[in-house]
């Protein structure tokens, strides 16, 4: 054998370790890919029944919304209501109130000057009097 026929030897089995070794690698990834096909078919079996859960939990969810807009309407209505009675209120009995405790007051003051037989002068009479004006 001569020299040129061991280098072909030797290059032809490098090349079926080559070969063998990228074989190998073939196959594996092959075996990966496989795996992750089967992991995607199971998680896509498996995403069916928690997406359909999830579509079920925001119908809930946006039934139980609308009860709630429409107590916070209600709420509204009430609150608008009150704030219309409390103005009538104010505006019927409000007035005459204020008045009738002003007189109440007026006359219990004037009832005190009498009881203390006018030792206690009211202020508009002091007020008479600073200026000039009759006792």
């Amino acid at each position: 054998m001569s020299a040129g026929q061991i280098a072909a030897v030797i290059a032809a089995g490098a090349f079926v370790l080559l070969v063998l070794f990228l074989a190998i690698a073939l196959v594996k990834l092959g075996r990966t890919l496989d795996e992750a096909t089967v992991a995607i078919r199971k998680a896509h079996e498996n995403t069916d029944p928690l997406l359909t859960g999830a579509n079920d939990t925001i119908t809930h969810v946006n039934t139980q919304l609308e009860r709630v807009d429409g107590i916070t309407a209600n709420a509204q209505s009430v609150s608008g209501n009150v704030s219309a009675l409390s103005s009538v209120f104010t505006a019927t009995l409000g007035g005459p109130l204020v008045k009738t405790a002003a007189l109440s007051y007026g006359i219990s003051k004037a009832i005190r000057a009498r009881r203390k037989g006018g030792a206690d002068e009211g202020r508009h009479a002091r007020r008479r009097r600073r200026k000039g004006g009759r006792r």
